[in-house]
């Protein structure tokens, strides 16, 4: 596939190469886990091949990376933790820089390895979720006072739910496919909770909701933890970091881990949302942040949850009326089966919504 030896050139690394494999399961970037030998001595590094089709500025890209990680390393060293297996630690280029550009093959970085940890794919038991709360929770205290306004916004306006709404229009006036007519209810269940879209956008605006470091991709399996304890050691790909606000991120976990069906299940008689694991994720997040959350982020972290996956709903939706030229699909009915189960979920948290602030408000 690659020349793996004449890639890792290009890098600070110590000692002589061993082997290169394929790891994970992540389909934006390649990931493989690289492994030197010195002495005797195996080390691992995961090296990536940057997707520069989605990231149109790898350098800018690398740059909110290289300042998030160096600022966690520098906090976490001096609460007397291991910033390389607390943090993603970057290995720089012989340049300098946080990334090398090989010519004719691509963008390509290197992290160290963190050790003795499990990413898990899926929420196999509530423990698992409740760690990964602590993790997002964690994340954003240890990133509560870093300056926002240095970031470069790698996917503009990712979570504008206003813009969001207006490409939704935009797809249904066009109606490229002729799919409109047969989708109306959908169309029509978006249209009639368009007030949800402007609600943490102009929070932000106005400055009453601080704007903050934001992951933006909040799943289990962005989390390393602890292979004996299970408890959480550190939060992985940063690749979306940006600005935003703490609903963003806590409302994209209640949306992809609330809900035991596989994403774009069909039988929405499987989709149901799980007000039990909604409870273990704000108890780890609220216990974790700690006094750093403000009252008005508190008081809209259960909505932020509805509008995460209202707005989500909505994209499969747009992505449908357009042709699904943009999340890959394994069957025709793809984006509209993943629209419905979004949309179910909607409906199941608006009826929870009660409870789900009365846990907020407990924890």
């Amino acid at each position: 596939m690659y020349d793996f030896k004449s890639i890792i050139k290009n890098f600070q690394l110590d000692g002589e190469f061993l082997s290169c494999t394929r790891y994970g399961e992540g389909h934006i970037n390649q990931t493989f886990l690289l492994t030197m030998i010195k002495g005797g001595k195996k080390t691992d590094y995961i090296l990536q091949r940057i997707n520069d089709n989605l990231f149109k500025r790898v350098d800018k890209l690398m740059e909110n990376i290289r300042l998030i990680t160096e600022y966690n390393r520098k906090k976490i060293q001096a609460r007397g933790g291991n910033p390389d297996r607390e943090s993603l630690s970057l290995v720089y280029a012989k340049d300098g820089k946080p990334y090398a550009f090989i010519d004719g093959v691509g963008y390509f970085r290197v992290y160290k390895f963190i050790f003795d940890a499990i990413a898990y794919q899926n929420v196999q038991k509530p423990e698992h979720f409740y760690q990964s709360a602590v993790a997002f929770g964690n994340f954003a205290k240890l990133l509560a006072e870093f300056d926002t306004s240095v970031l470069y916004e790698s996917l503009p306006d990712f979570h504008n739910t206003e813009k969001r709404y207006q490409n939704f229009l935009r797809a249904v006036e066009e109606d490229k496919m002729g799919r409109a007519e047969s989708v109306r209810a959908e169309i029509e269940f978006v249209k009639e909770r368009k007030d949800y879209c402007g609600r943490i956008v102009n929070l932000l605006k106005s400055g009453e909701m601080p704007t903050r470091v934001t992951h933006n991709d909040t799943k289990l399996n962005n989390v390393m933890l602890d292979k004996d304890s299970g408890e959480p050691v550190a939060v992985i790909d940063l690749d979306t970091v940006m600005q935003g606000s703490l609903c963003y991120d806590f409302g994209d976990s209640i949306r992809f881990g609330c809900n035991h069906a596989d994403e774009g299940e069909p039988d929405l008689t499987k989709v149901n949302f799980d007000i039990e694991l909604f409870k273990e994720y704000t108890k780890g997040y609220l216990s974790a942040i700690g006094d750093s959350i403000t009252e008005v982020e508190k008081q809209n972290l259960a909505f932020g949850a509805i509008l995460m996956t209202y707005e989500c709903g909505m994209r499969f939706l747009t992505d449908y009326l357009e042709g699904d030229t943009y999340f890959r699909i394994k069957r025709p009915s793809h984006n509209i089966d993943r629209t419905r189960m979004q949309f179910k979920l909607v409906t199941d948290m608006e009826k929870a919504l009660p409870e789900m602030e009365k846990i907020v408000n407990e924890y």
